[in-house]
């Protein structure tokens, strides 16, 4: 039997703004997606779409 070795981690996706920070948090494949990520997602603080990069 092969070891169950998971290469899906979970990664916050956070948005700065000068009102505030909002923090999503997703799952990605690290094999697949070495470098960090960026995704648009809706921020409820400005109320339209912004960028979300990923924090360690």
């Amino acid at each position: 039997m092969a070891k169950n070795k998971s290469l899906r981690i979970v990664v916050t996706l956070e948005s700065k703004g000068y009102e505030g920070v909002f923090r999503y948090t997703t799952t990605k494949n690290k094999k697949n997606t070495p470098n960090r990520l960026e995704l648009k997602k809706y921020c409820p603080l400005t109320k339209k779409h912004e960028l979300f990069k990923e924090v360690k």
